[in-house]
């Protein structure tokens, strides 16, 4: 299977995750670590209902992660997310020393791999992953429009 087989394979896994956290009432916004093609870690966005800021799928990802291999470095590895990931998200993954990101949606408010800042692939930081963007943006953004014009109408998604 060729890279972009691959990517569009566990993209399509955290876009399930992102379907679950619009369920919940949160950002449809799901992401998945893998090392090769073993999934190590799944995280869905869930700041409002676990009351936490920094609940978003890339953290909650990485912390699941880090917990099951015993160690906060996670080199080797690529973090499939179906939104861009934002500045707090990319300082951990920079910390962590992820290779790849690899994200779906782009956004151009607050993406910080590379829509409104380039963290990660700047080259001013200890660390440099590589960085893919626009892996089903399709998909992953039809998603996160339906769920926010579903909470402007103050209705849930299907």
């Amino acid at each position: 299977m060729d890279q972009i087989a691959i990517d569009t394979t566990f993209m399509k896994r955290a876009l399930t995750l992102a379907h679950s956290a619009a369920q919940q009432g949160e950002v449809p916004v799901g992401a998945i670590l893998t090392m090769g093609d073993t999934i190590l870690a799944e995280g869905m966005n869930s700041p409002i209902n676990s009351h936490d800021p920094t609940a978003h799928a890339e953290i909650i990802a990485l912390r699941k992660a880090s917990k099951r291999i015993g160690n906060y470095r996670l080199p080797g590895t690529t973090l499939y997310v179906t939104l861009e990931p934002c500045i707090m998200c990319m300082g951990a993954i920079i910390h962590a020393r992820l290779e790849r990101v690899v994200f779906g949606a782009f956004d151009p408010k607050t993406g910080a791999a590379g829509s409104r800042y380039s963290i990660g692939n700047d080259d001013l930081l200890n660390h440099n992953l590589k960085i893919t963007g626009g892996i089903c943006k399709a998909e992953c953004s039809s998603l996160l429009k339906a769920f926010f014009k579903a909470r402007r109408k103050n209705t849930l998604i299907p």
